[in-house]
């Protein structure tokens, strides 16, 4: 199991800390599997602002008719219980 932290931007961190948003799409260059542990920490371009949330891969969708290549999408789940700040 690894943990990625990963830059997220200020609106769609505030729809993953909602429940609304479960999923990323990201450039596979990190190996991701299911069961790593992602940090998606607010950025807004400039900055780090703050707001951090920890997730864990529970799905990934690699599959060339739906995903740009090299990208994929990553389904997850929220792990409030392992801290965060929910800005």
């Amino acid at each position: 199991m690894k943990v990625h932290n990963l830059k997220i931007k200020p609106q769609y961190f505030k729809d993953v800390v909602s429940g609304i948003k479960t999923f990323e799409v990201r450039k596979n260059d990190r190996n991701f599997k299911v069961g790593d542990l992602m940090v998606l920490e607010t950025y807004d371009n400039e900055k780090f602002t703050g707001g951090f949330v920890n997730t864990e891969i529970t799905y990934i969708l690699d599959d060339p008719k739906y995903c740009k290549k090299g990208y994929v999408i990553l389904g997850f789940k929220l792990h409030l219980e392992m801290g965060g700040i929910l800005q």
